[in-house]
């Protein structure tokens, strides 16, 4: 028999997409009776609230909640929680759309372990528009994609709780389910008191450590899949990755063991750098990879490259100038070299720009904080 499942979509002016993600939703396998959709608006001045009634007349199992001035899809999502009755809850959002058999494959696996507190899938991507340049890029950049983010992961139990080391918690181990496609068991919501916090961002990464923490597993099904319709332009590319570096000075803060790791990205393979780890007063994270070291060398030979003019006869100055041109050299190349695999290959320059912003915008995201949270994050290299 079915139980009774709850699927939350936060929602904020996404008359460009929610079309898109009623069509998908409206296809999904599983009796009518049995299920309750909550979309949570936090102050739409678009056409958003307009498309969710016309679907709610014809189908009473959605239901919408109105949030003016709403702070964050965190508090969005909290509200929705405080209404649902169901069993499990499902999380997407409305610029997603599941797969028709996502429940039913994600009940199934609930039905392996009863400590089984949380299930997510794969995050593929759903061009809206596709001659758009940016989800093209973020198609290729694999934009939320979690078997990626953790080394071509397939399906399995995610790695217990370590120590929460800084990387554990929002680096690169650190392992988590986006609201975009996961859900959670009753129980396990309730012992997190059914709230995310009220942050900007980082909500569902808290979510998933405070769960984790009370000895609840996670469990990755790529096959129950969600596609992503990306973001339409390069300012809200930009604001998002500058949102996800801005969640991890106040998540280390809440969680991070007291130490430093600096990750040496150029060294061993993703995701098993060289990492140095030690006791420090602030929970900190610094990765040094191609981005970090394109520009460190770039400085050095700007630096020297003036410093030779002043002092014409230093051999050392010339020498360190001239060093430091083919390591900057380098490691721009190995940094920008994926923007050049991106079709159309003669839109190169705006892959490139594309890449090089949005991790600049990560780490400056991430520096946002730090001295308010006690922490250090300098982001890593794409």
């Amino acid at each position: 028999m079915e139980p009774f499942i709850s699927i939350i979509v936060p929602v904020r002016n996404m008359e460009r997409t929610i079309g898109k993600t009623f069509q998908y939703l409206m296809k999904a396998d599983y009796p009518r009776s049995k299920m309750e959709i909550i979309f949570s608006d936090g102050g739409s001045s678009d056409k958003t609230v307009s498309v969710i009634r016309e679907y709610q007349k014809e189908h009473p199992f959605i239901k919408l909640i109105q949030i003016p001035n709403c702070p964050s899809p965190g508090f969005a999502r909290t509200k929705a929680l405080q209404e649902a009755k169901g069993e499990f809850i499902f999380f997407t959002d409305g610029d997603c759309a599941p797969c028709s058999d996502w429940i039913y494959k994600i009940l199934e696996v609930f039905n392996k372990e009863h400590k089984i507190g949380a299930v997510g899938g794969e995050i593929y991507t759903l061009r809206v528009d596709p001659g758009n340049l940016v989800e093209i890029y973020s198609e290729a950049f694999g934009f939320n994609r979690v078997s990626w983010r953790y080394g071509n992961l397939e399906e399995s139990y995610y790695p217990d709780l370590h120590d929460l080391r800084p990387t554990e918690v929002c680096g690169h181990k650190a392992y988590f389910f986006v609201t975009a496609n996961v859900a959670y068991r009753k129980e396990t919501v309730e012992e997190n008191e059914r709230r995310f916090w009220d942050l900007p961002t980082g909500e569902d990464i808290d979510f998933g450590i405070r769960a984790r923490k009370n000895g609840w597993k996670f469990y990755f099904l790529p096959s129950a899949s969600v596609e992503h319709m990306h973001r339409a332009d390069l300012k809200a590319l930009h604001k998002v990755w500058h949102s996800y570096g801005q969640a991890h000075p106040p998540l280390l803060n809440a969680h991070a063991k007291r130490c430093m790791e600096i990750i040496f990205q150029f060294m061993g393979k993703y995701p098993n750098h060289f990492i140095l780890r030690f006791p420090c007063f602030l929970k900190s994270f610094v990765y040094i990879g191609n981005f970090h070291l394109m520009h460190l060398f770039g400085i050095f030979f700007t630096i020297f490259f003036i410093l030779q003019w002043m002092f014409p006869f230093s051999f050392w100055i010339r020498f360190f100038a001239w060093m430091n041109l083919p390591l900057f050299g380098f490691f721009t190349f190995r940094f920008f070299r994926t923007a050049f695999n991106i079709e159309p290959y003669h839109k190169w320059f705006p892959f490139a720009k594309m890449k090089y912003l949005t991790n600049l915008y990560f780490i400056l995201g991430g520096l946002k904080g730090s001295f308010k949270h006690k922490t250090l994050c300098i982001e890593p290299s794409f």
